[in-house]
């Protein structure tokens, strides 16, 4: 459902004027010192995009060691999970359609996949990479797809096409799974998982997808940047405070043509894209939740879109309509 994005939210420091944002980390190493807090933020690309993590805490050396410990959290999803790696276990499950004694860091997130693909009534269906496959291939000479072909595709996409479990994970003929729509959500629950054993109190991740907890090194709150969808650029909207996990899905991030019609979430009953919205941003006490329930949203519009968010403890939703 997600391929490799620009950055869709900007980071926001402590409170003050949003200026302050683009000083990033090295405005709050000197706050940190001040407050006998070593802070240490370390970037690398994976999941397809840029990660990067910042955390805080007393002692350098345990800041580090989280650091490299959250990192290899993400480098274990990615071997299990993501489309970026072509040895990774979901990449094999698609080649073989069958996959005995999965890892456990595929099969969570499959399953929560599927379940929200039951409470949406389809709208969010991790069997969307045919329609995914069918797009890239068309955009790149060009073209979009023709009817025939996207009628073909859409054959080949629903949730009822997987079977999952410690046993096994299998899939029909023709189907093949994406948990792009998830995955970067579920790194930011492992991360913040591996960070909170390891006693860092203050930290913010970004997975692809955000995550926060504690407070800037300042001791204010921390802050998020919404982007404007038509100016990426632009801080459209703040959340602040933020703590939690926070995800966008946007029309902007890939697109397949000029106007935003046609972009990388695709209603999986049509296999085009829902046509009512810019963006969606979610909030939730998880990662997984954030990231997979704002595309859903985007794809059932903003009416059925709120419904199924407040029916998730915990979690808001924002909306941005196509201009």
């Amino acid at each position: 459902m997600r391929r490799s994005l620009p950055r869709r939210r900007l980071l926001l420091g402590a409170a003050g004027a949003l200026a302050c944002a683009s000083l990033g980390t090295g405005a709050f190493r000197p706050l940190a010192g001040a407050q006998g807090l070593a802070v240490r933020t370390r970037a690398g690309l994976a999941l397809g995009t840029t990660v990067s993590l910042t955390v805080a805490g007393p002692e350098a050396g345990a800041v580090e060691a989280a650091l490299t410990e959250a990192f290899g959290a993400i480098r274990a999803v990615e071997a299990a999970a993501s489309l970026f790696r072509a040895n990774s276990a979901l990449a094999r499950l698609n080649r073989a359609g069958v996959l005995e004694r999965p890892d456990p860091l595929l099969l969570a997130p499959l399953r929560y996949a599927l379940d929200l693909a039951a409470a949406s009534g389809g709208a969010f269906d991790p069997t969307v990479q045919p329609l995914w496959t069918l797009w890239a291939e068309a955009a790149a000479r060009g073209e979009r797809p023709g009817a025939a072909a996207l009628r073909e595709a859409v054959a080949r996409v629903g949730w009822d096409r997987v079977s999952a479990s410690e046993e096994a994970i299998r899939l029909k003929p023709g189907t093949a799974l994406t948990l792009n729509g998830v995955v970067q959500g579920f790194a930011a629950d492992r991360v913040m998982a591996v960070l909170e054993a390891r006693g860092i109190r203050d930290a913010f991740v970004d997975t692809g997808e955000f995550g926060a907890r504690g407070a800037h090194p300042d001791g204010t709150p921390w802050r998020l940047g919404l982007a404007d969808p038509r100016e990426p650029a632009r801080i459209a909207a703040v959340i602040e405070p933020f703590a939690g996990f926070a995800s966008t899905s946007g029309d902007y991030a890939t697109s397949f043509s000029a106007d935003h019609s046609d972009h990388h979430i695709f209603d999986p009953a049509t296999g085009r894209s829902p046509r009512g919205l810019a963006s969606v941003t979610v909030t939730a006490p998880s990662g997984l939740a954030a990231d997979g329930l704002s595309t859903a949203a985007m794809v059932l519009g903003e009416a059925a879109g709120r419904d199924l968010v407040g029916r998730h403890p915990g979690c808001a939703v924002r909306f941005v309509a196509k201009a």
